[in-house]
């Protein structure tokens, strides 16, 4: 299994920062890997939405079908899925002054022989986790 954490001081009001981040397709803007991402439901999104997201790793595409597991005014998790692995995004937030400290924890479960390759991987995810953390506040700014 691995495990990314990474805490960030954003200068956006934490409702607009949890509003951004609840629609999971807007991962096409802040996270390097994603390549696709497409909502497939409709209506507001709430607990149980689902996307479809293509991330690029290591040269290579993936599909995962991520679902909102949970929406609460300060926390988001979601879950994706393949045969390959299962990946929990859990986001908190905090208000401070008049921006919000969100931290981001990632985890990685790897099913059947991938789970060898976990830790061979931990480096790569840990900067895929360092460019997400440079990123998100930059595309927020611009929201």
């Amino acid at each position: 299994m691995i495990r990314v954490q990474r805490t960030l001081t954003l200068d956006r009001p934490r409702q607009e920062v949890l509003r951004y981040l609840a629609d999971f397709t807007n991962t096409r803007q802040w996270d390097p890997g994603t390549v696709r991402c497409e909502r497939l439901d409709s209506g507001p999104v709430a607990e149980g939405s689902t996307w479809r997201n293509v991330s690029r790793f290591r040269g290579r595409e993936s599909e995962l079908l991520y679902r909102l597991e949970h929406l609460s005014p300060d926390r988001l998790v979601f879950v994706g899925r393949n045969r390959t692995v299962t990946a929990t995004d859990d986001i908190t937030l905090a208000t401070t002054g008049t921006g919000t400290v969100l931290t981001y924890r990632a985890q990685l479960q790897f099913n059947g022989l991938a789970r060898l390759a976990a830790p061979l991987l931990r480096r790569e995810f840990e900067r895929l986790a360092d460019a997400v953390a440079a990123r998100l506040p930059v595309v927020l700014a611009g929201t």
